[in-house]
């Protein structure tokens, strides 16, 4: 088929904000971006409409990434007062073709519209560029995705992978996880490879060590983790977030053999990066027992790029129009 031409609409919409843009359909370039909030616009379709008539584009297709439970037509957001229908919206819009998609399937997308020389590379050898790939993200929550290729095209397979039971590797974190048991009903592995989950493990810890349990925000943990003179708590904490974080790719890893790359994701690891590279992350990716040798080939990617939502939400919209990514 003929090269694709024009511009799209792209966005990417959280709790607090609606990011747009324009992705060039020939090559997945973005432009115009925009930032929009979701608490002083009264619906996402005005925040469009009010982007069309600032930046002066035509478009006649759009994907928007965003960050809740996608199930029909209409859509209620859980993190902000937005809610509409999607063929509503797209009728009022004027729009040829609609797709919304889970925001960590935009950020699986990603995957294959950032070049691998703009991530960060953790161990690993090359990657097969049609094997399955995982990606995983700690933020606010725990995102897990893969993405497959099937006959050219890639797919992400959604997943609540960050709910399943997290596994402990050795006693101190058997210990830390003792501990987070009696306070919820469910150790999941967001729980601890969270924001909040930062908090709680350094909670736990601070019990374990007979210290003052402060009452921290995210922030605070890294803060103190990296302070001229740290907190040996926060310190901990950090440390046990980045061989949970290996162990818990290295699990997604084997899952589907993705010798297409792990992917890490979130707004958590790419704050202190090359302290990450420096833990036992990469040792705790590797160390599955009989799958060692296979886990050494697998090189693990951290994508820092802000607009890794957007160009995700380029990546699906282009192909499905008929690109081959």
């Amino acid at each position: 088929m003929s090269q694709l031409q024009g511009l799209a609409l792209v966005g990417d919409v959280g709790g607090t904000n609606a990011r747009l843009s324009l992705v060039n359909l020939a090559d997945g370039s973005l432009s115009n971006t925009k930032v929009y909030s979701s608490v002083e616009n009264e619906s996402l379709e005005k925040v469009i409409v009010k982007f069309r008539e600032e930046t002066g584009a035509k478009f006649d297709f759009a994907c928007i990434a965003i960050a809740t439970l996608l199930d029909g037509d209409y859509v209620k957001m859980t993190n902000n007062p937005w809610e509409f229908s999607i063929s509503q919206m797209k009728k009022n819009l004027g729009l040829e073709r609609l797709e919304f998609i889970n925001d960590f399937t935009a950020m699986s997308m990603s995957t294959t519209a950032i070049p691998l020389d703009k991530m960060t590379k953790i161990g690993g050898d090359k990657i097969d560029p049609n094997a399955p790939k995982a990606i995983y993200g700690a933020g606010t929550g725990l995102g897990v995705g893969h993405l497959i290729k099937v006959n050219g095209k890639w797919i992400a397979l959604s997943s609540e992978g960050g709910h399943v039971d997290i596994a402990a590797t050795n006693s101190r974190q058997d210990e830390i996880v003792r501990v987070l048991r009696t306070k919820f009903d469910h150790v999941s592995g967001e729980r601890l490879l969270s924001g909040q989950g930062l908090v709680n493990v350094y909670k736990a810890i601070a019990q374990l060590n007979g210290h003052e349990i402060k009452d921290v925000e995210p922030c605070d943990v890294t803060a103190g983790a990296f302070a001229k003179d740290p907190c040996p708590d926060c310190k901990e904490t950090v440390d046990v977030f980045c061989s949970l974080m290996g162990s818990f790719g290295g699990n997604l890893a084997i899952d589907l053999l993705t010798k297409g790359g792990v992917y890490i994701a979130g707004g958590i690891v790419p704050r202190f990066i090359d302290y990450f590279k420096n833990t036992d992350f990469r040792k705790q990716f590797e160390e599955k027992g009989r799958f060692k040798d296979t886990l050494k080939q697998i090189p693990v990617y951290v994508i820092s790029n802000g607009d890794a939502g957007l160009l995700g939400a380029g990546a699906y919209i282009r192909q499905e129009l008929g690109a081959e990514l």
